[in-house]
C-alpha cells in the first residue's frame, strides 16, 4: 500500500512525506491527509443519499472486521458535532465456533473506547440453531446463502430492538462492485433494481444505509492500520464456499490491471437500477417482512411456515 510513496510529498498538504498511494487517482498522502479524505469521502456519501436525519438514532452493523470497525470510527466522528443524532452499535453472533467469539471481543472493545452502547443478537435466539448446525448438515445451497439472508434478518431485528431509524452497514465498494456483477451472472435483474446505497424506507422496517459504498476495501484496510484499529484479520471458514470469492478475486485482478473498475462496475450498477420493476413486493405470511412470495427468504432458509 506504500508502492511508489517513499521520499515524496504528499500531494494535498505538500508536507508530510506520503505513505499511501491511490493508483485510481494518482494522489499521494500523508497519514493526516488520508484520514480526512477517507472522512470528507463518507460524509460526502451520506448527504448525496440523504443517509441520516439530524436527530437520527443510528444503528451501526458492527462485525469486529476492518469495514464496520472504520464506519463505526468515522460515522463517530462524523455524529460528534450533532447532538441530537445516536449511535448504537448491533452486532450478530451468528454461532461459528472460534471465529465469532473473537469478532464479538473485539467490537465490545472499540465501542467501549469510543463510549458507544453496543447489542448483540444470536442466531440461536433468533432462528434456534446455529450457523455451524446449519454448515453441518445436508442442503441444497451453500452456507453463505443462509448466513447471509438469516444475517441479514438479525441485524433488521437488531435495529428495530434498538428503536433505530437508520440501521448503517459496513459494505464498501469492493462489496458494492461485487453485488453488482454477482447478479449479472446469476441473472437476478430484480436485485440489481433494488441496488440503493442509501436504503429505501418501508413501513415496518428500518432503512438500511451504506456509508462506506464508494471507500474501496483498501483503504478501509489502511484507515484501520494507519489509526491503529484492533481488527478481526481470519475470514470465516466458510467463506470460500461462496460465488462472492470467485468474483472478489477476478474484480481484484482487473482493478490492478485496470485501477478505477470496481468504481466503474459500482456505477453501472446505479445506472441499471431502476430500468425494471423490481418485482412486485408483498409481505411474508408469517413474519411479514416484505417478500416476493408467500415467504420471505429468511423463513423460507430457516424452516417457518407460520
Amino acid at each position: 500500500m506504500t508502492l511508489n510513496t517513499l521520499n515524496r510529498s504528499c500531494t494535498k498538504c505538500r508536507g508530510a512525506p506520503s505513505v499511501y498511494y491511490r493508483p485510481y487517482s494518482g494522489e499521494r498522502l500523508c497519514a493526516a491527509c488520508f484520514n480526512d479524505s477517507l472522512f470528507e469521502r463518507v460524509k460526502k456519501t451520506v448527504g448525496k443519499y440523504n443517509m441520516f436525519e439530524y436527530d437520527s438514532r443510528i444503528a451501526v452493523g458492527v462485525s469486529g472486521g476492518k469495514d464496520s470497525l472504520a464506519m463505526l470510527r468515522l460515522l463517530h466522528e462524523l455524529e460528534r458535532d450533532r447532538p441530537y443524532a445516536e449511535l448504537v452499535a448491533v452486532c450478530v453472533d451468528e454461532g461459528v465456533k472460534g471465529y465469532r467469539d473473537e469478532a464479538l471481543s473485539l467490537a465490545e472493545k472499540n465501542c467501549s473506547e469510543l463510549g458507544v452502547e453496543m447489542h448483540t443478537v444470536g442466531f440461536k435466539e433468533l432462528f434456534g440453531e446455529t450457523m455451524d448446525v446449519i454448515a453441518a448438515r445436508d442442503r441444497e445451497l451453500g452456507t453463505c446463502s443462509y448466513c447471509g439472508v438469516l444475517r441479514r434478518r438479525a441485524l433488521d431485528e437488531a435495529a428495530k430492538a434498538v428503536d433505530a431509524d437508520r440501521l448503517a452497514t459496513g459494505h464498501n465498494l469492493d462489496d458494492m462492485a461485487q453485488s453488482v456483477l454477482l447478479n449479472v451472472l446469476r441473472g437476478d435483474a430484480m436485485r440489481i433494481d433494488a441496488f440503493r446505497p442509501g436504503g429505501q424506507s418501508l413501513e415496518g422496517f428500518v432503512r438500511r444505509v451504506k456509508p462506506l459504498c464508494e471507500v474501496p476495501e483498501r483503504e478501509t484496510t489502511f484507515y484501520a492500520y494507519v489509526n491503529g484499529l484492533e481488527f478481526q484479520s481470519l475470514p470465516c471458514p466458510y467463506s470460500e464456499e461462496a460465488m462472492r470469492s470467485d468474483v472478489r478475486r477476478f474484480l481484484n485482478r482487473m482493478e490492478v490491471k485496470r485501477p478505477g473498475t470496481k468504481f466503474i462496475v459500482y456505477q453501472t450498477g446505479l445506472k441499471i437500477r431502476g430500468r425494471g420493476d423490481g418485482g412486485v413486493l408483498r409481505r411474508c405470511r408469517v413474519c411479514g417482512s416484505p417478500a416476493r412470495g408467500d415467504l420471505c427468504r429468511a423463513c423460507e432458509l430457516s424452516g417457518r411456515t407460520e
